[in-house]
């Protein structure tokens, strides 16, 4: 003999309802952080890898430039033709030098 209770049914489902409402909770959560992840992603300057291997070829070429340049300033400096320190040439009144900053 089967007895129908009506609490029963109405418990399984507001139960049945609450796990739709959390399901699509979760999907509204999940679109929101996507979206949010997109916009931040959007918002940030990325450089292309040919972009970055360009400008890595390019900081290579500058230290071996210097490197250049140091060694014919020590050459110039053994045989005392260089100047000890460096004028720069004087078109009007000179900036004084930058301070350096603190960290």
């Amino acid at each position: 003999m089967q007895t129908e209770n009506k609490f029963f049914e109405d418990l399984v489902k507001m139960a049945n309802g609450f796990a739709g409402t959390m399901a699509g909770v979760g999907r509204e959560a999940e679109t929101n952080a996507r979206e949010k992840f997109k916009s931040w992603i959007g918002g940030v300057d990325f450089v292309s890898r040919e972009e970055f291997e360009a400008v890595k070829a390019m900081a290579a070429a500058a230290r071996d430039d210097v490197a250049v340049l140091k060694a014919e300033l020590a050459a110039a400096r053994d045989k005392g033709s260089a100047p000890t320190s460096y004028d720069a040439p004087s078109d009007g009144p000179s900036k004084p030098a930058p301070k350096p900053r603190k960290k």
